[in-house]
């Protein structure tokens, strides 16, 4: 936890309402985002006994399964929602863009792409877990499921594992983005606490957040948002029903067993669309539109990767493949976290206090300076900037600007309040710097040791080359009967 949060976190108690830990929405939400919430049963890592799934507020589709140890009623289950995400999935296969490269062919992407809300950490957790026990599933043979089943493992799969990547918004959970964007007066763990959340962020009229968080605590108003389900509703309301499906399987003991799960989904559905509305409250940052554009452009490859025939997610990478996975995560939270800074002045602000970036006024400004003579002659403006911000920055480090995207300076020499710059990049091309490109004296400026440059990707060997000492090349995927064993529990 930053500085900046711990004294947001400090004023919520003290005023008894969220403070705003950002000026602008750090990622994108779809106009037609569609809101998942899952429920298990207790004791079962994946096997699932509910969902409450759909894009429209007021006409939700509740999936039940009313005996989750039921290897048929499970399945039967995912087929249910398959019928429900692939549609709207697949929807926005049918219209692309072409996006001309510099240098390179250009190529089709879907001009939007899905967007799955659940509502937190333990949802998302569950989405993978339930992908992972479906994709390798056969729509024919022992077992046999319907042919949808397998496929939207491997589309709830992609967006689980999308999830991880810093910056990615195809599958959010609302705790973490509500947080990300608000500073409660409680801990991070109970900010895992939808309905708690969102009480400390918009307490009803005439009470405080924590007034909210105390009656939020109580699971009879506030049900737990998934996927685990409250102890005593376990005990007292729902294992009497699942006994009574089994003892007389029918439509009136499954709607008995439907009718216990909605008292459980319907609040946290409610307040799914209330996290929706109060993230549309905040305007969109630049950097979650470009981000979003990478998100299409992931959605884009694997459902070409899918069109083609190709292979379920494996279980587990390979070494090459986990190196270049861990790099590319490496270089998006770098650029996640710049990209953030630029964005919000109040994101800037923590990167300030310690001393990673500063903001001041220019004192002195030499646009004309330049290194090397003849052809080696380059343009290398100084400025010299008066801060009050602590600098902590050795002589050489590289600086961007959020007032000049694509800018690069270096630090000359810090000294006390005045901190000389060297401007390296972004000035254009002619010998002399384009108008406006070079700050000049008495201009307030923001320059901090943050960059979203472009990262080459990392130097690997091909799979078939991998060494021994990891464990030599990984096999060729060939299917097998065995794919499917992998239990729901």
């Amino acid at each position: 936890m930053s500085t900046l949060a711990a004294l947001a976190r400090l004023r919520a108690v003290r005023t008894g309402t969220a403070q705003r830990l950002a000026t602008v929405r750090h990622c994108h939400l779809s106009e037609r985002p569609m809101v998942f919430i899952p429920l298990r049963l207790a004791g079962e890592a994946a096997a699932p006994l509910a969902a409450m799934v759909g894009t429209d507020p007021g006409h939700p589709h509740l999936l039940v399964v009313p005996q989750p140890r039921d290897r048929d009623l499970r399945f039967a289950f995912a087929a249910e929602l398959a019928e429900i995400v692939l549609p709207y999935v697949e929807g926005f296969l049918k219209e692309t863009e072409t996006v001309e490269r510099r240098g390179a062919e250009p190529y089709e992407r879907c001009a939007d792409a899905p967007q799955l809300l659940v509502p937190g950490r333990s949802a998302l957790a569950f989405t993978l877990l339930l992908g992972r026990s479906t994709r390798f599933r056969r729509a024919e043979g022992p077992h046999a499921v319907h042919p949808s089943v397998p496929i939207l493992g491997r589309w709830l799969t992609f967006f689980a594992q999308r999830a991880r990547h810093p910056g990615s918004a195809l599958l959010l959970a609302a705790t973490e983005a509500l947080s990300l964007h608000w500073a409660t007066g409680q801990s991070a763990l109970e900010d895992a606490n939808l309905a708690s959340l969102i009480g400390w962020i918009d307490p009803p009229p005439g009470t405080t957040g924590a007034d909210a968080a105390r009656e939020a605590e109580d699971p009879l108003v506030w049900p737990p948002a998934g996927p685990a389900t409250d102890p005593g509703f376990d005990a007292e309301v729902l294992a009497p029903a699942i006994r009574a499906y089994e003892e007389a399987p029918g439509e009136r003991a499954a709607a008995r067993v439907a009718e216990a799960v909605r008292t459980q989904l319907d609040p946290t559905w409610r307040l799914m669309w209330r996290a929706v509305d109060l993230l549309r409250g905040l305007p969109e940052g630049r950097g979650a539109s470009a981000r979003w554009e990478t998100d299409r452009g992931s959605f884009t490859a694997f459902a070409e990767q899918l069109a083609e025939g190709g292979p379920p997610q494996p279980k587990h990478d390979g070494a090459v493949a986990a190196a270049s996975r861990l790099a590319r995560m490496e270089r998006a939270q770098a650029s996640y976290d710049a990209q953030r800074a630029y964005d919000d002045p109040l994101v800037m602000a923590a990167y300030r206090l310690t001393g990673e970036a500063f903001t001041g006024t220019v004192v002195a400004s030499d646009p004309a300076n330049a290194e090397g003579e003849g052809r080696g002659r380059k343009l290398r403006p100084l400025l010299t900037v008066r801060t009050g911000d602590p600098v902590r920055l050795a002589t050489g480090t590289k600086l961007g600007t959020p007032d000049r995207r694509g800018q690069q300076a270096e630090v000359v020499e810090v000294d006390g309040e005045l901190v000389t710059l060297k401007i390296v990049k972004g000035m254009g091309r002619g010998k002399v710097a384009t108008p406006g490109a070079v700050p000049e004296v008495g201009d307030q400026v923001c320059y901090a040791a943050l960059s979203d440059e472009y990262q080459p990707p990392a130097s690997l060997p091909a799979p078939e080359e991998t060494p021994w000492t990891h464990g030599g090349p990984p096999p060729e995927y060939v299917p097998s009967t065995e794919d499917d064993q992998e239990e729901w529990s």
